[in-house]
């Protein structure tokens, strides 16, 4: 018993009503097969949308009625899920950039920047708060470790560190920067 759609074959009929009969016809078991290679409904219906549009180039003559046109577009169907699987597994995955995810190599350029800045400050300033700096920030000395090494009282090497670090932060912010302080590691 032949379908409509192979009736189709036979009669002139416009390109839509074609096209809609086919889908009337073979929708459901269409997408009911992609959904079940892809798992997932959005590329189930991308899937039978093509299969549509190249039935339609081709305009599918069924050899022997409904069952050749619909082993036809399962054969089309199953083609495209491959094609999609080998070409979404021969390149890398996409992922989407947000504020929470960052490039896998930031740029470095500001922190250049901020330690020739920083450089610049602690050579501008006295020796004696320079040395204080470098004990404890570079070499991660105790206040009580710097006091031995330098032969000053601790509390002299924390006023020091305070005026060091006030002098280094009016430094660093000149016209051209925020006038936030400066946080310095510690």
């Amino acid at each position: 018993m032949p379908s409509e759609v192979t009736d189709l074959f036979e009669s002139e009929v416009t390109d839509e009503e074609w096209v809609r009969k086919l889908f009337e016809e073979h929708g459901k078991a269409m997408l009911a097969y992609a959904r079940r290679l892809t798992s997932d409904r959005s590329a189930a219906e991308d899937i039978v949308q093509e299969v549509l549009v190249r039935a339609w180039r081709h305009r599918v003559v069924p050899i022997a009625g409904k069952t050749a046109v619909r082993a036809w577009l399962f054969t089309v169907i199953r083609n495209l899920v491959v094609d999609r699987f080998r070409a979404q597994n021969s390149r890398p995955i996409e992922v989407v950039e947000t504020q929470l995810t960052h490039p896998v190599e930031r740029d470095h350029a500001d922190r250049v920047v901020d330690s020739m800045l920083v450089s610049q400050a602690l050579d501008s300033l006295s020796p004696e708060h320079r040395a204080v700096l470098e004990d404890v920030y570079l070499h991660g000395k105790t206040v009580r470790e710097t006091a031995e090494t330098l032969g000053i009282p601790p509390g002299t090497v924390k006023s020091r560190t305070h005026f060091a670090l006030r002098a280094l932060n009016r430094l660093l912010r000149g016209p051209d920067r925020s006038e936030a302080p400066v946080a310095v590691p510690g």
